[in-house]
């Protein structure tokens, strides 16, 4: 009975990172199409969304069946917490990969680079932040978690600073109002991945550490300076 526990447990952890896999490739995906304007890229990142819903149904049966039937304690319950909770930000992070991918179309349009602003910084560290957090659940590395946590302000403001920037264009003619909501909306959907990717990093130092770090990320960055 103890070894099929393990099994088990092996298979979800094997489950959530193909999850993690297929996420982040999504993502990937789908900034790469919105900087390239490449429209058909961006559909097929939509298309995928069908494979990321159906694996987090599968490791949402797994979860319920280890609970129910093993009764887990210790570090091999929060193991099961932890990766109900992962499987959860991993799928809405898949949503938030076609939220970018159906703004792709319009923006696709914008001509010049620079008018994107500070998209592919945040881009950049959106998926810097969701690397670390997977890489950190699977080799267990708490020193990466911890720096997943320290980067999550940066985009946040970010994040604050693209509205005003838009408007700033609309106001000198430089942006169409279409292309400028757009741009927000992609700013929003990016922000949300390195929210949840701080959330995987929190899961991370929780299973590891029996550790709560949730709402206090700043802190702990004090702690580690």
């Amino acid at each position: 009975m103890e070894r099929r526990f393990e099994r088990e447990l092996e298979s979800l952890k094997t489950s959530l990172i193909k999850m993690g896999s297929v996420v982040e490739d999504n993502v990937n995906e789908a900034v790469r199409a919105l900087l390239s304007g490449q429209v058909d890229l961006a559909q097929q990142v939509i298309a995928a969304d069908g494979r990321v819903n159906a694996l987090e149904i599968e490791i949402d049966n797994a979860v319920i069946d280890l609970l129910a039937l093993q009764q887990p304690v210790a570090s091999d319950l929060r193991f099961i917490i932890a990766a109900q909770k992962i499987n959860n930000d991993l799928e809405r992070i898949g949503d938030h990969a076609v939220n970018i991918a159906e703004s792709v179309p319009i923006l696709s349009n914008i001509g010049n680079q620079e008018l994107l602003l500070d998209i592919p910084r945040m881009c950049s560290i959106a998926l810097e932040m969701l690397k670390d957090a997977l890489d950190g659940f699977i080799m267990l590395d708490t020193g990466l978690a911890r720096k997943v946590l320290g980067q999550d302000d940066v985009i946040d403001e970010l994040n604050r600073k693209m509205t005003n920037q838009v408007i700033a264009q609309l106001r000198d003619g430089k942006q169409t109002i279409e292309c400028g909501l757009d741009l927000i909306r992609v700013s929003r959907n990016l922000e949300r991945v390195a929210d949840l990717a701080t959330n995987i990093a929190e899961e991370v130092i929780f299973y590891t550490q029996a550790r709560v770090v949730k709402h206090h990320a700043e802190e702990l960055k004090k702690r580690n300076d």
